[in-house]
Formats: structure tokens, C-alpha cells, sequence
């Protein structure tokens, strides 16, 4: 029997939503926000409005290229944190009133558990090979950077967290540094392919655990730079792909080593990748490393369910259909982890 889930995600500055039958992705629509890019970064206002804007469209828009009628909507599953609140209340909104209006069940699901699961989805005439539980799961993004302990679809455990700013965050701040355009990430990623990640040395920091910081990391090449360019004003513009592969290299070294420590110290024979930064060649390639090396399967997502997007938020909300686990209108969105 087929289950139809419409996902909402709308926790940052994407608006999204999608429409799967089961585990199969039957649309995934995406509604950017170019408003924020000559802010260098979101503007949780700004980001607010456009949600308001797009919310309709991209529903809409949705529910067409899924070819299904609104009607065989078996429930509505949106995102309720982590996020900026006044997104999230735009999404959170949209949900409960549509799905008074149909009269079906609103799930709840959580962002980063969503980013996980986003390696159980499969695409039209095709299943690709998942995680199997219980797995370790890097999830990477521009506001969380965690090593997670997959026992179920439900039970996912914290090992290792950032103390300070995550991953993606210091790609775009390390871009921003730089002058490069917002999101810097994917910038950075495009300039380190034609540069040499060891021409520069940015010492990642050492933290007990599987614990991790990024705040020095991006100290340390803030005043390299200043430094440098006291001696040569053009020595960014000079150096540029080489800059951007050292410092990727820096990043990408500093969650690799902690993903091999828990390799090393768990019983899990699988693990995955997820998350807005699993976009990045260097991370999925230094992944890949890791899978030959301990003779560990890995599953990393395809490019397009790594970023921020409502499929994801879909697929949770199967299987919490599957158990029933149905929300009522009383949830109130929340900005931080719980």
C-alpha cells in the first residue's frame, strides 16, 4: 500500500517542499533566497518574508510534479527545529492549516535526525544501498557539526559535537575573509581544485573526545592574512587557490580525524555522511578514504538531498507514520538542539 507524505522544511533560508510515496522521491522542489547574499550571510527577517512568499508555489508546484492530488496526501510532515524561528513558524503555520483542512495527520520532525535519514530515500526505478543499523552518521552543516550513533530510525545518539562554530559555518566565514562571495562553501570548494592544500598550514584543534572546534581554526587564518597582507596587499588575489585548499584541507583533516577515532571505537560496520557540507568533494573523497582504509561500507547522498530540503523531512515522517506517531497542533517550533 502506497503512503504519501508531503514534506515542509523551511528552517533557514530555503523553502521547500516534496512529495514521496513510501521512500521514493516523486518531487523535491527548492525555493532559494538570493535577498541575503549582499548581507554576507541570512538575515532571519528577510528570511521570514521570503518564506511567505514562496510557501504557496512551492506546494503547489510540489504537488504537480508528483502528479497526485492533494486529496491522497496520507499526512504532512514538517520541520519543528532546530532553525530560525520565524522560518520555521512559516512552515510550522502552513502544515497545521492544511492539514485541518484535508483533515489527515501532521508529524513533526526534527532537522538534523532528517539530514540522516535523507540516506534512506531512493529516486524513481532505482534503490541505492543504505545504511545498516546501527551505523555512524557525520552530519556537517552551516550550524551543526555532529558524530552520531544510528541504532534505529529513532534512536540516534550524540558521540561527539562542536564546542563553538560548525564546520560550515568556518567555510563561510574562511570565504568571507576572503572576499568570495555568499555561501562561501561551495566557492571555497571550486577554488581548492586548482590549488595545494598543503601550501599553507592551518592546525586544527585538539579537543579530548570526539568533540570538535572551529572557532581557532578560523582565528588562526584570520591573522595569517592580516599578517601577510601587511607585507603584500595582493597577497590574497596572489595566492587565492591555494588559500582555499589549505584551509579546506584544515576542515576537512580536522572532521576526518575524529570520524576514524570513532571507527576505530565503535562496533559499527557501516557509516554515513549527511548534511549541507557533505557537498564537499574533499569531505566526500576523505569519506570515501576512510570506507577503503577500515574495509567500512559508506553511504553518502547524492548532491542534491545533502543541502537543506523538504524529502528529507518527508522520509522521517514515513516512518513515524508507520508507528503512528502522529503530532497534534500544540508544537511550538524550537531555534536549538534539544
Amino acid at each position: 500500500m502506497s503512503v504519501y507524505i508531503l514534506g515542509i522544511e523551511s528552517s533557514c533560508d530555503d523553502t521547500s517542499a516534496a512529495v514521496i510515496e513510501n521512500t521514493t522521491i516523486l518531487s523535491n522542489v527548492i525555493a532559494g533566497q538570493k535577498v541575503h547574499a549582499e548581507f554576507g550571510g541570512v538575515v532571519p527577517e528577510l528570511a521570514s518574508r521570503a518564506h511567505q512568499q514562496n510557501i504557496i508555489p512551492v506546494v503547489d508546484t510540489a504537488l504537480k510534479r508528483a502528479k497526485i492530488n492533494k486529496k491522497q496526501i496520507s499526512a504532512i510532515a514538517y520541520t519543528n527545529g532546530p532553525g530560525l524561528l520565524g522560518s520555521l513558524l512559516v512552515g510550522s503555520s502552513f502544515a497545521k492549516a492544511l492539514s485541518l483542512s484535508l483533515d489527515i495527520p501532521v508529524i513533526i520532525v526534527d532537522h538534523l535526525q532528517a539530514h540522516v535519514l535523507a540516506n534512506f530515500l531512493d529516486f524513481p526505478g532505482e534503490e541505492k544501498v543504505k545504511p545498516e543499523f546501527p551505523f555512524l552518521c557525520l552530519t556537517v552543516s552551516g550550524g551543526h557539526t555532529q558524530i552520531l550513533q544510528i541504532n534505529d530510525y529513532f534512536d540516534m545518539q550524540i558521540l561527539g559535537k562542536t564546542i563553538d562554530d560548525a564546520a560550515g559555518e568556518a567555510f563561510d566565514k574562511a570565504a568571507k575573509i576572503l572576499g568570495l562571495p555568499y555561501p562561501g562553501g561551495p566557492v571555497i570548494d571550486k577554488l581548492a581544485q586548482e590549488g595545494d592544500p598543503k601550501r599553507f598550514t592551518f592546525a586544527p584543534a585538539k579537543l579530548p573526545g570526539l568533540d570538535y572546534s572551529f572557532s581557532g581554526l578560523k582565528t588562526s587564518f584570520l591573522y595569517f592574512l592580516r599578517d601577510q597582507l601587511k607585507e603584500n596587499p595582493n597577497f590574497i588575489d596572489e595566492n587565492i587557490h591555494d588559500l582555499a585548499a589549505s584551509i579546506q584541507y584544515a576542515i576537512v583533516k580536522s572532521l576526518t580525524v575524529k570520524m576514524e577515532i570513532a571507527l576505530q571505537n565503535t562496533h559499527c560496520t557501516n557509516f554515513a555522511l549527511s548534511g549541507g557540507v557533505a557537498a564537499n568533494s574533499a569531505l566526500r573523497a576523505a569519506m570515501v578514504q576512510l570506507s577503503e582504509k577500515y574495509n567500512k561500507k559508506v553511504c553518502i547522498p547524492p548532491m542534491s538531498l545533502t543541502t537543506d530540503n523538504a524529502a528529507m523531512i518527508a522520509v522521517y515522517g514515513y516512518f513515524k507514520y508507520l508507528k503512528g506517531e502522529f503530532s497534534d497542533l500544540s508544537n511550538i517550533p524550537y531555534s536549538s538542539i534539544r
